[in-house]
């Protein structure tokens, strides 16, 4: 039924794509379609603006309007889909890519008997310890994830970051992903599990300059708040030339 009622405007030309904004509406309404803020369905949006105060340039208002109503059975059935749909992509299977792995430390023997390589500027050795690192595809159930120090970096960090394992990954579990292309609820949905469950230590947030970046550090602060567990996060910002901009602890 469409009814006259207050509803989410997107202003397209302020909108720069960050999503901000999707972890901002506890309802799912929103998401990013083309680089853009869309609304998902009318039905889903309950007109109260909680995701005004998520964007950076002002690009959502509440307006009124004729729209679908707000439907609270429909968004309980949405966000129920979108959960079953993220844990089966993360549910280990046939692919490979899936498969749980821990790489066991090197002994001295095995170090000294690998082949040599031209030197590079961070050296030969790789600091990954575990197998998945997308975010989507590590179940909070993963044992590399139990009383780790946990890395979050956007997918752009280890291209940027010249010694990304060295100064980042060294001693870490991995989660890797990027808060403008994947789905924002979803990333939520799996790191409130992860700090829920898996006796997180610390985390550090690795991003990159550029404002869609920026929601991973939403998509994180939701998480857990969701899971009421106190880590202590330490977020540093990646130029896209490779420096460290800043950093800050929360």
């Amino acid at each position: 039924m469409r009814i006259q009622r207050k509803i989410i405007k997107i202003n397209e030309e302020l909108c720069d794509g960050c999503g901000q904004c999707v972890p901002g509406c506890a309802e799912g309404a929103l998401r990013i379609v083309e680089g853009k803020a869309r609304l998902v369905a009318e039905k889903y949006c309950d007109g109260l603006g909680a995701c005004l105060g998520e964007c950076p340039t002002g690009a959502l208002t509440i307006v009124e309007r004729t729209a679908e109503d707000f439907d609270e059975q429909a968004v309980e059935a949405y966000l129920q889909a979108k959960k079953v749909a993220a844990e089966s992509v993360a549910t280990p299977c046939g692919c490979p890519s899936a498969q749980l792995q821990n790489f066991a430390i090197a002994t001295p023997c095995e170090t000294a008997n690998r082949p040599v390589f031209a030197p590079g500027p961070v050296g030969n050795d790789s600091a990954l310890n575990h197998w998945p690192v997308q975010i989507r595809l590590v179940p909070p159930t993963a044992p590399f994830l139990k009383g780790a120090d946990l890395l979050v970096a956007a997918d752009c960090t280890p291209a940027a970051y010249p010694h990304f394992h060295r100064d980042f990954l060294k001693n870490r579990a991995l989660m890797l992903g990027c808060p403008k292309f994947d789905d924002p609820q979803g990333y939520i949905d799996k790191f409130t599990e992860v700090f829920k469950t898996a006796g997180i230590k610390s985390i550090t947030l690795a991003i990159m300059e550029v404002p869609c970046c920026a929601g991973m550090q939403g998509i994180v602060k939701e998480a857990l708040a969701r899971s009421g567990c106190r880590i202590p996060v330490e977020a540093v910002v990646v130029g896209a030339r490779g420096g460290i901009l800043r950093r800050e602890k929360w």
